[in-house]
């Protein structure tokens, strides 16, 4: 067995900062995607059918196609028709609303992670996490504002269903991360998943022109690159110290927002936004100290 990589804590962070930037491209690539007129379920077939060659490719560079094997293809099976949906809701949200909102709605992945340890884990959570939890949530409801309009309550379902099934889908992925390496499960999914959002092709799919084919291309490149970072990123970092960067989407998706579609977030959105941020970063930290705690045995309330 190889030797654990050196930990490389701001090569780390600066890989995580890049795998943002493109996660923030492909969204912004998908928004634009749809404004071409390609259905959902055409671009997530193109952003995971692209996926297969390039991982492929890596792994022959590398002499590391024995990554493929797997002792849980039952659980890869599951987790790629729940990704599909999980990957479904996510693009809606970005094509239903501003990439800012859509972006700081799947923020809230951590609360919903929180939310699923306590139900099926059996965590317990103390008066930290629940105080993060409660403000968390008081952002989405000064996002959201429901019963105003201020933004279409099919968006905000869409992106919040969503973050609800990425952190449904960290539970399965950290079981898989035991027997499987990253990429294991990266190619796995693409793998598994293109085949599922291909038998919708015949229904959706309509001829393109050059552009809207460069604009599918590009979404599978972002994509590959993203997961190839975060991948990259977690061998030279824990995820507790690299993570804060996933907020810096934000700004990348105000940018794409302002520059293409003349939009800059509503007041709402910036009084919101802190407060999931902030949330999610004291949920970070408390993990961190209890995994500290847990390393050191000692124990915390």
């Amino acid at each position: 067995m190889a030797n654990s990589p050196q930990s490389r804590p701001l090569l780390a962070l600066s890989l995580r900062l890049l795998a943002i930037v493109c996660l923030s491209t492909m969204a912004m690539l998908v928004k634009l995607g749809g404004d071409h007129g390609v259905h959902l379920f055409e671009i997530m077939f193109w952003r995971q059918f692209i996926t297969v060659p390039l991982i492929l490719a890596w792994l022959l560079f590398h002499k590391q196609l024995f990554l493929l094997k797997t002792p849980q293809f039952g659980a890869h099976i599951r987790r790629a028709g729940l990704g599909v949906f999980g990957m479904s809701l996510m693009f809606g949200s970005f094509l239903v609303l501003p990439l800012a909102e859509a972006t700081t709605l799947n923020f809230t992945v951590p609360l919903f992670a929180t939310l699923l340890s306590m139900v099926m884990l059996k965590e317990h959570i103390g008066l930290w996490r629940w105080s993060a939890l409660a403000m968390g949530f008081a952002g989405v409801i000064v996002i959201t504002q429901p019963g105003s309009g201020h933004l279409p309550a099919l968006g905000a379902a869409l992106g919040l269903g969503s973050a609800f099934l990425m952190a449904l889908l960290s539970i399965y992925i950290k079981d898989l991360n035991r027997s499987d390496h990253p990429l294991t499960i990266v190619f796995w999914f693409a793998a598994l998943g293109a085949p599922l959002t291909a038998l919708s092709l015949p229904f959706v799919m309509t001829p393109h022109d050059g552009t809207t084919w460069a604009l599918l291309i590009a979404t599978g490149l972002a994509g590959t690159a993203a997961q190839l970072l975060l991948t990259l990123a977690l061998r030279f970092g824990e995820v507790s110290s690299v993570i804060v960067m996933d907020y810096t989407g934000l700004i990348w998706a105000t940018l794409y927002g302002a520059l293409i579609w003349n939009h800059l977030p509503p007041a709402a959105t910036w009084f919101g936004a802190p407060l999931i941020i902030g949330a999610g970063l004291i949920i970070i930290w408390r993990e961190h100290a209890l995994s500290r705690a847990h390393t050191l045995g000692v124990t915390q309330p």
